[in-house]
């Protein structure tokens, strides 16, 4: 079994009376891709969120190659080594395709600067597919493009563990195929992966493990065609009809 990089050990986290995740325990392990799942509301951005610094949690520990990252700023946990990209694309709007990896070449786990940096990030473009448009305007983008320039971004911090929040939402059929072969270059790169996602086909090629959430607590772990048969799995998904 290959070692432990992320412990997450009784993760809570309350706004106000609302409890949004509740006594979340999972492991992640090197080159692995780990898959968070489960309906809407059930806590997946929330848990994404605490790992990555977004929300402190409110009780539990969450520690990074032994390290304790819970409820460290975001930019001190990009710095120890996790990266991550958002359900609603965040670009720097007035830079350049390369200079938005460039940036995060310069906050992120090596902190590269000038022409090392520029270089790093023309190589993580051309890696993703955007090697022809690294000094276009990301206003100027496809959706699909947008996405790339931010995954290059996530890469250019040279990440311990790479988070992917709904990355593949809002693609076409021929979009995802090429987001989901895009992906599966990186685990077989041996990069560790936390995947949440709504996209079953995904899910089922990509993920190694899956952690399956339910009203904020986890309802079920293991492979993803064993927890996708879990009777209790197929009554969340069929039963909830709340919005995220």
């Amino acid at each position: 079994m290959a070692r432990v990089v992320l412990e997450v050990r009784d993760v809570t986290k309350r706004f106000g009376g609302l409890v949004a995740v509740r006594d979340m325990v999972f492991d992640v392990h090197q080159n692995e891709v780990l898959g968070i799942i489960g309906p809407n509301g059930s806590g997946k951005s929330t848990m994404i969120n605490m790992i990555s610094g977004t929300f402190a949690p409110s009780a539990g520990s969450i520690r990074l190659n032994g390290q304790e990252i819970a409820g460290k700023p975001a930019h001190r946990i990009a710095r120890q080594g996790v990266a991550r990209t958002f359900q609603l694309v965040r670009l720097l709007p007035e830079l350049s395709v390369v200079e938005n990896v460039v940036a995060g070449a310069a906050f992120g786990h090596r902190q590269r600067w000038g022409a090392e940096a520029e270089s790093f990030a023309r190589q993580l473009l051309e890696r993703v597919g955007m090697g022809r448009q690294v000094n276009m305007p990301v206003s100027s983008l496809t959706y699909i493009n947008t996405k790339r320039v931010e995954l290059a971004r996530a890469l250019a911090c040279e990440p311990e563990v790479l988070l992917l929040d709904e990355w593949l939402a809002g693609l076409n059929p021929t979009e995802l195929e090429t987001g989901i072969d895009l992906i599966k270059s990186l685990r077989d790169d041996g990069r560790t992966i936390i995947l949440v996602e709504h996209v079953m086909d995904a899910i089922r090629s990509l993920c190694d493990r899956c952690v399956v959430m339910s009203s904020g607590a986890k309802i079920a772990e293991g492979t993803p065609a064993d927890v996708l048969a879990d009777a209790e799995v197929i009554r969340a998904y069929l039963g909830a009809d709340e919005d995220a």
